[in-house]
């Protein structure tokens, strides 16, 4: 296992490597750190001939709230674009893996960690566990493959509903649009991912790898959609609303947001 201080945890159980975020003080929300962190782990776990399968949790009581808000300001395209590749990064290779991906969803997943959980191959959830897209609650429109993702598994109409009337739904209402896979007892969610993962690990590796490459491909190449997002999020980040977003956060009342 990697080191207990480090943002991303990583260990192997057999042919199965866990990758665990690891800043439950800020339930594991994404800074910069942790989004390089995550991708070398899944680029590792890609390149490692030992790994078949691979189960995406997060340490304490939540999965993950999101982008980290208190590293949020306006900034400007030169300032903004890296930021927002750098989480895209984590989805392409994710995406661009031949091994399958199991999230396993206990407590929140907001934002970011909506998109991150669904950027999986399967997803695996607590009864009740939280899931909201909430992007627009910053003035942001949402990144890390959501708009690929969303769509391929609730239909464009309940896509649009999520995002443009965000709320916030158990793992159990979750399961029920297909949002995520399975449904399971609070606790338990890691467990069951590991039961799939077995299943999954004595498949043969190289038709799994064409499996994944035969799905990311459809209906679109969603790598088109990393890009797109790429560019409307620079955009939002050098915007006023974004920065109404993160103020009204911080300082706990509704934003009042004004197209600009």
């Amino acid at each position: 296992m990697s080191g207990n201080d480090s943002p991303v945890l990583t260990e192997d159980r057999g042919p199965i490597r866990v990758i665990t975020l690891n800043r439950p003080q800020r339930r594991n929300a994404i800074d910069l750190p942790l989004r390089y962190a995550l991708a070398e782990r899944f680029e590792e776990a890609m390149a490692d001939s030992s790994v078949r399968v691979i189960v995406l949790t997060g340490a304490g009581a939540g999965f993950c709230a999101g982008g980290d808000i208190s590293t949020m300001r306006r900034m400007d395209e030169a300032e903004a674009r890296p930021r927002a590749e750098a989480a895209q990064r984590v989805v392409r290779a994710i995406w661009q893996g031949g091994k399958p991906v199991i999230a396993a969803v206990e407590g929140a997943a907001f934002g970011a960690g909506v998109s991150l959980a669904l950027a999986c191959d399967r997803v695996v959830a607590a009864a009740d566990a939280v899931f909201s897209t909430a992007f627009t609650g910053v003035g942001l429109a949402g990144d890390m493959g959501i708009f690929a993702s969303l769509p391929a598994r609730v239909g464009m109409a309940k896509a649009r509903e999520l995002m443009l009337l965000p709320t916030r739904l158990t793992g159990t209402e979750a399961v029920e649009i297909r949002l995520a896979d399975a449904v399971v007892a609070p606790g338990t969610a890691l467990e069951y991912a590991l039961g799939d993962a077995e299943r999954m690990a004595i498949a043969p590796p190289l038709a799994v790898a064409a499996l994944k490459d035969m799905f990311v491909r459809w209906p679109r190449d969603p790598m088109t959609v990393l890009d797109n997002e790429v560019d409307n999020q620079v955009k939002l980040f050098d915007s006023e609303d974004f920065a109404e977003g993160v103020s009204a956060f911080h300082e706990k009342r509704t934003p009042v947001f004004r197209g600009k």
